[in-house]
């Protein structure tokens, strides 16, 4: 596995420095509170790295301190890190890779997706503040640009969906139609395959989202999709064995041209949706 400084570790630099110069003036954590006009709780969080400061709190801890902007810089590096701590190896791996093989069971891709829909999904994560999912939206609809790119080519994009992606409703009837016909426009690209599995069909990717990036290196790197931070693993056994999975979900699925006329049939339901 890989990691990385991140998010996390400015957090707990942030923490530090609050504890020490809190620890410098005797104040307690409910003094502290009191002065930059927060609860007890929320001091309690960003000392124990559980919760990010806001850039507001980061202001005011600089006045309340007398601080040349420490606590100002801190928080924009960690704004500056837009991606999850489990993500974050694995981009440099995305933005550089030859082929990327994609499955998604719940979501459209994040390469796929269109600002509405990324928006709708980034603004529910707990404790995402206004600016967290402007910098987060902003980070996905940058890393499209890979799709489009010329020199080097564009890696070619193997993905394969659960039907149900089609038709879960992210954002209302308006973004779900926009987002159902940007896919049908990527399948139609030379380099995208976008393959659909039916609903009607079990399968063993049922258990979990997953990418495989395959760049110039001996070993393809893989992502895999978790309930909190997700997974880079650099493991070849790994790779081997969802390359293996991958190619058993394309089995399952319906040929690239079947696929885009399911797509097609997406976009007429979600237009009925928004002409009611």
């Amino acid at each position: 596995m890989t990691g990385g400084r991140g998010e996390d570790d400015e957090r707990s630099v942030f923490a530090a420095e609050m504890i020490a110069m809190r620890n410098q003036r005797g104040w307690t954590q409910e003094e502290l509170a009191a002065r930059m006009l927060v609860s007890t709780s929320t001091i309690a969080n960003i000392e124990s790295g559980y919760r990010a400061p806001t850039e507001a709190q980061a202001i005011k801890a600089d006045e309340v301190f007398g601080t040349p902007g420490t606590f100002q810089r801190h928080e924009r590096r960690m704004r500056g890190i837009p991606f999850s701590a489990g993500f974050r190896p694995f981009h440099p791996y995305e933005a550089e890779a030859r082929v990327l093989r994609w499955f998604e069971h719940s979501l459209v891709p994040g390469l796929f997706q269109v600002e509405g829909y990324a928006r709708a999904i980034l603004e529910i994560h707990p404790e995402a503040t206004e600016q967290d999912v402007k910098d987060r939206v902003d980070a996905r609809m940058s890393r499209q640009a890979i799709l489009f790119r010329e020199d080097p080519p564009s890696p070619r994009v193997w993905a394969v969906l659960d039907e149900h992606v089609l038709y879960r409703e992210i954002g209302g009837p308006a973004v779900m139609l926009a987002q159902v016909e940007h896919l049908a426009e990527l399948a139609r690209m030379p380099r995208i395959t976008i393959q659909v599995i039916p609903a009607t069909q079990p399968h063993p990717g049922l258990l979990g989202a997953f990418v495989i990036a395959q760049t110039d290196q001996p070993t393809a790197i893989v992502y895999l999709e978790t309930a909190s931070e997700g997974q880079t693993a650099e493991d070849p056994d790994m790779a081997e064995s969802m390359t293996l999975m991958f190619d058993a979900l394309r089995t399952e699925a319906l040929t690239g041209s079947a696929s885009l006329k399911l797509i097609e049939e997406a976009i007429q339901r979600w237009k009925e949706r928004t002409d009611t």
